[in-house]
């Protein structure tokens, strides 16, 4: 399936990326936070005009579903689903910590700030292959992981890492992807947002 529209609103950046065929074009904006409902769709109509694709010749439609902002999640996954329930195609959901880890060619860690001195991990080893499973971790972990991996980010971190590219990442990681990864798209949050935390320490339980 070489036909696709592939969208990444996970981060302060928006990744549009439409596939026809060897005609790719990707839209990518550095500085969209707060804007991504805006930006999406102008950005889709213009990727998929680029490589004169409809969005019913689409194969498939995919989504990166986390783990990141968790309002940018949600547009996404909301777009994807929408374009493909109007065109009657599959769905293919891939991790923001994916996305990090197609930018290495061997074993990496990714790594997505958090927000307040926590990070979201994964390991991967060089086939991209799962070494150390998602995590909500703090920065003395992230530390004690990065003497085990190369470290892959997008937004700054407090230590020594490589500078991934959502894009690119985001194009092979859609590319490598098999048949069984295809089906529901599904939010994928490693804690809980800020409000639902606030709503737990007024109510006094979990």
């Amino acid at each position: 399936m070489s036909k696709f529209l592939a969208l990444d609103t996970t981060g302060s950046y928006l990744t549009v990326i439409a596939a026809n065929g060897d005609a790719v074009r990707t839209v990518f904006e550095e500085n969209c936070a707060m804007q991504h409902s805006v930006r999406l769709m102008p950005a889709v109509e213009e990727a998929l005009s680029a490589v004169g694709l409809a969005p019913e010749e689409c194969d498939f439609f995919c989504a990166v579903t986390g783990p990141g902002s968790f309002t940018g999640i949600r547009i996404g996954i909301a777009a994807a689903k929408g374009l493909a329930a109007a065109a009657g195609k599959p769905t293919l959901g891939r991790t923001s910590l994916q996305v990090l880890a197609y930018n290495a060619r061997g074993k990496a860690l990714a790594a997505v700030p958090a927000g307040r001195g926590n990070y979201y991990v994964c390991g991967f080893e060089g086939d991209k292959s799962v070494s150390f499973p998602p995590a909500c971790v703090g920065e003395e972990e992230l530390g004690l992981l990065a003497q085990t991996y190369p470290v892959y980010a997008h937004a700054p971190l407090p230590l020594p890492y490589t500078q991934a590219d959502p894009a690119e990442g985001l194009l092979a990681a859609v590319r490598a992807a098999e048949e069984g990864d295809f089906g529901s798209l599904t939010a994928f949050y490693l804690r809980r947002s800020q409000a639902e935390e606030e709503r737990l320490r007024r109510g006094g339980g979990a």
